[in-house]
């Protein structure tokens, strides 16, 4: 029995009408999915953080050619690049007594302790001896005494060069730097490299 529209739509009801209504109200607004990558900013970003990496890591490995790096082939670029004539790594420090030198003064004044004691001993020809003898004797302690007075410390310091050469230094007071220490010699005076 088919009839009129009408009729169809009367059988249908409103129920029904309000049905399809809502079914495509609701596809209108939704957008359609296209078949694709879902997020293509975030793949890129993703690639690019990738490539960077890989460069990051070849550099600081010494891996591409043109690259100062810390790798061995920096270091070694960077090492010819400042050659210093000056520069070595000390080798030995050595602390080397030093005899003091007499002035005379203490000579003078053992001799004449020496001879005053020495005239005090014998009587005649044996006092003028043991004189004689007290001030030569007085003179020898005191001249001794004198150098072992004055006697003083100094540091020996063997520096190997860049070059190869050993240079030897002698300071007055400790120096300041270790063995092993890289340093810089300008004028006789031990610097640290810089």
């Amino acid at each position: 029995m088919t009839g009129s529209p009408a009729q169809e739509h009367s059988r249908s009801g409103p129920a029904q009408e309000i049905m399809q209504t809502a079914s495509t109200a609701g596809r209108a607004h939704t957008p359609q999915r296209r078949p694709g990558i879902l997020y293509p900013v975030m793949l890129i970003a993703a690639i690019a953080v990738i490539v960077f990496s890989i460069v990051g890591i070849a550099t600081m490995m010494g891996w591409l050619p043109s690259a100062l790096s810390g790798g061995a082939a920096g270091k070694a670029a960077a090492a010819s690049a400042t050659p210093c004539n000056d520069c070595g790594v000390i080798e030995s420090i050595r602390a080397l007594p030093v005899k003091g030198q007499g002035s005379g003064a203490g000579a003078v004044g053992g001799a004449v302790v020496g001879g005053v004691l020495g005239n005090q001993v014998g009587q005649g020809r044996g006092r003028a001896v043991a004189t004689v003898i007290g001030a030569g004797a007085g003179a020898y302690a005191g001249n001794e005494i004198e150098k072992n007075l004055k006697d003083s410390v100094t540091y020996q310091i063997r520096v190997r060069m860049n070059d190869g050469t050993v240079r030897t230094l002698h300071e007055p007071a400790q120096p300041a730097v270790t063995v092993g220490q890289k340093v810089r010699i300008t004028e006789r005076v031990i610097a640290a490299p810089g």
